[in-house]
C-alpha cells in the first residue's frame, strides 16, 4: 500500500470518466483548490449521506474557492443514477481498477467483523491550486465529515 499523502506532497495526477462518460482530470482543476473525496459505493446509506452533505455545502465551499470531486470504484452507469437520484452537481468519477485510489493511499487493507480484505478507505484529500496536497484525511466517517472538513479548512470561523 502506498504511503499516505501529507501536506506538501504533489497530488497524484488522474484522468477518469465521470457520470456522463467524459474524462475529467486533476489538471482540469488547476488554479483552484479541490476537495477529492473517495467513497466505497454509490447509493449506500453512508456514501449517500456524505455525498448529500457535500451537495448541501457546495455553494459555500465554492464561494470559499473549493471545488469538489467524488471518486469510487463504481461503474459510470451507477454513478449517473446516483448523481441523478441525489441531485449531485459535482463530478463523480469512476475508478474501477482502484488505480487512483491506490495512488492516493485510499485503497488498502480493511477489517470488518473480524475479516481482513482489500477495499476503499473513505478518504479526503484537498489539493491546492498548484497541485500540492493541502490536507489529507483517512478513515473519515461518512456522517459529519463535511462539517469536520469545513472546520479543518477554517471555513466556519
Amino acid at each position: 500500500m502506498p504511503e499516505r499523502l501529507i501536506p506538501g506532497d504533489t497530488a497524484p495526477a488522474f484522468a477518469l470518466k465521470n457520470s456522463d462518460g467524459l474524462e475529467v482530470s486533476l489538471e482540469d482543476f488547476r488554479g483552484r483548490s479541490t476537495v477529492v473525496y473517495f467513497y466505497p459505493a454509490a447509493s449506500t446509506p453512508g456514501c449517500t449521506k456524505q455525498a448529500c452533505d457535500f451537495r448541501d455545502s457546495l455553494a459555500s465551499l465554492q464561494q470559499a474557492g473549493y471545488e469538489v470531486v467524488g471518486i469510487s470504484p463504481d461503474p459510470v452507469e451507477k454513478l449517473a443514477k446516483f448523481a441523478a437520484a441525489e441531485g449531485l452537481p459535482f463530478p463523480l468519477l469512476s475508478d474501477p481498477d482502484h488505480t487512483v485510489a491506490g495512488a492516493y493511499a485510499a485503497w488498502g487493507e480493511k477489517k470488518n467483523y473480524g475479516k481482513t480484505y482489500q477495499g476503499l478507505i473513505r478518504s479526503t484529500v484537498v489539493v491546492d491550486p498548484e497541485g500540492k496536497v493541502a490536507l489529507a484525511q483517512y478513515n473519515v466517517r461518512a456522517t459529519g465529515h463535511v462539517a469536520k472538513l469545513r472546520r479543518d479548512l477554517k471555513l466556519d470561523t
